[in-house]
């Protein structure tokens, strides 16, 4: 029997983005139709005041936290004030609104940036909280956290069903391949496909290529999101007997990695791009390996669906069909 119901109000915060757009289409697919998704004119998440009020005229029965302030290396590195502000700010007001307002299943979205740099491989929910944390994503991750542990703390004091799933990589629909703040894989799709088109003899690359990197079909997070609704209490006797992990915490990936410099090499086969690749160590490289550990949610009954070979092939067809899009638009 599932835990929600067709005919729940179900509030998607950030349902323009890149998840929350897969997570909506993936809940009208199952059958979910009374879905409430206010654009930003009509609820700020950042102003309390605003969602205090939202929620109060509304009052979803489950809300799925998707919403937050995301981007890659150069971003997180560049402005950390906004990322921590930001982020905390959306976490805080939606989440206490939400306990406040009797939601009956809330799902928290984090990332695995919140483990400790050094953690050994391939990361288990315990080792959250046990090391330092990657320097250059730092204000994100420790926004991220705070988040865990407020819903941890509802759950714990009030007994709120709050679960916090922690995604690896992600990439697909939806993807932001913006220069200046985009994740690795759009980067490097954007890249290559710009020296394709421009006869490009040779692309420049962040860092080293060595570092190796765990990446999930956005749509496989989705999938995942909606089957721990609808099969996984918080009072589940897999979460409640894992005594070292006391969160809530559950980690959504694909099991595998792959190094920068073979994924570089993958999107330019797939791509077509036939000229040489550089590799610029004068930038940084992150963290030198993070892999999730995913036994959890397999002992919870989810797996990940899509290569990353068929992955990455959907997601460049879709990239290259909106860019033509775009061009005839304009």
């Amino acid at each position: 029997m599932s835990l929600i119901k067709k005919t729940d109000l179900i509030f998607v915060a950030g349902h323009t983005g890149m998840v929350g757009s897969s997570i909506v289409k993936e809940l009208i697919r199952k059958g979910y139709s009374n879905l409430i998704l206010p654009t930003r004119k009509d609820l700020d998440l950042q102003d309390s005041e605003s969602v205090k009020n939202w929620f109060k005229r509304n009052k979803p029965n489950v809300v799925i936290l998707a919403a937050a302030k995301v981007g890659g290396i150069a971003a997180n590195f560049g402005y950390p004030a906004d990322f921590i502000l930001e982020n905390l700010k959306i976490q805080t007001n939606v989440i206490d609104n939400s306990w406040k307002n009797n939601v009956k299943r809330f799902l928290f979205l984090g990332s695995s940036c919140i483990y400790p740099k050094l953690s050994p491989q391939p990361i288990k929910e315990e080792y959250l909280l046990t090391g330092p944390l990657e320097i250059t994503n730092e204000s994100y991750a420790i926004a991220k956290i705070a988040g865990i542990k407020l819903c941890a703390s509802l759950k714990k004091q009030y007994g709120f069903d709050a679960i916090s799933l922690m995604p690896t990589n992600l990439y697909g629909p939806g993807d932001n391949y913006n220069p200046h703040n985009s994740h690795v894989l759009p980067a490097l799709i954007k890249r290559f496909y710009d020296a394709k088109v421009k006869n490009m003899p040779k692309v420049s690359c962040w860092g080293s290529g060595n570092p190796k990197r765990e990446f999930l079909y956005v749509d496989d997070l989705a999938d995942a999101s909606i089957h721990i609704l609808e099969n996984i209490s918080n009072k589940n006797e897999i979460l409640i007997n894992d005594k070292t992990n006391p969160y809530g915490i559950i980690n959504i990936g694909s099991g595998k990695d792959i190094s920068i410099k073979e994924l570089s090499n993958l999107i330019a086969q797939e791509i077509g791009f036939e000229g040489d690749i550089e590799w610029d160590i004068s930038k940084p490289d992150g963290t030198e390996r993070k892999l999730l550990n995913i036994s959890k949610a397999n002992k919870l009954g989810w797996y990940p669906k899509t290569t990353l070979k068929d992955g990455i092939k959907k997601t460049i067809k879709i990239y290259i069909k909106e860019l033509k899009e775009n061009y005839v638009r304009k």
